[in-house]
Order: C-alpha cells, then sequence, then structure tokens
C-alpha cells in the first residue's frame, strides 16, 4: 500500500469518527429534548373559537391597569428630564487605547519619560 492511500483512508476514517460523532450528539438533543418538554394535558387546550374571544379577569384587568400606569409615567418623565445627548470630545484627546500603545512602544524603545 503506497502512503497516498494509507492517508486517505487514514483521513477518511478521521472525518467519519467526526461527522459521526456530530450526528451522534444531534440525535441526543434531540431525544433529550423529546423527553424534557412540557406536555400540555388536552383539558388545558382551548378550542379556536375561545382565543377569538377577549377573556376579561380582575388579574387581567390589574395587570392591565399597572401596565398603562407604567407607560403614562414613563412618558411624563420623559418630557420633564433634563438629559441631553452628549457631544463628541475634541479629536485632540487621546483615547486610553492609543495612550496604551503609545507607553508600550516608549518602553520598547527605551524611553522612560523623564528628562535626566
Amino acid at each position: 500500500m503506497s502512503d497516498l492511500t494509507l492517508s486517505l483512508q487514514i483521513t477518511a476514517l478521521g472525518m467519519g469518527l467526526v461527522f459521526g460523532a456530530i450526528l451522534l450528539l444531534w440525535l441526543m438533543m434531540i431525544v433529550l429534548t423529546a423527553l424534557t418538554t412540557e406536555k400540555e394535558s388536552p383539558a388545558e387546550e382551548q378550542p379556536a373559537s375561545a382565543s377569538a374571544e377577549v377573556v376579561s379577569t380582575p388579574q387581567a384587568d390589574s395587570k392591565l391597569q399597572v401596565a398603562l400606569m407604567a407607560v403614562a409615567l414613563a412618558l411624563a418623565e420623559q418630557e420633564t428630564t433634563s438629559a441631553r445627548p452628549l457631544t463628541e470630545p475634541p479629536t485632540a484627546i487621546v483615547s486610553a487605547w492609543q495612550l496604551g500603545m503609545r507607553t508600550r512602544q516608549m518602553s520598547e524603545k527605551g524611553h522612560s519619560g523623564r528628562h535626566r
């Protein structure tokens, strides 16, 4: 057997093992997902006509009122806030990244930053 055929067989075997392991993990994930999902009982399912009806409960009404009050409060606070967008600093300011890079370059060249 030549070296080329041996190397191709080893490559094919390795790729087969990798793809086989991937497929095995994929199947395991499908099985685990199927086993661990919560299934709805038939009593909890509602017919399609019931979903079109609006059901009003005291708990739903109180949640709606709380949501409406939160929106009204947020809108009122937004109108009275004094926060303004920040302007960009002038370009003469050196960023922390630039300062670090320049310091590293100077230390590599032997400059300590002090004059003797």
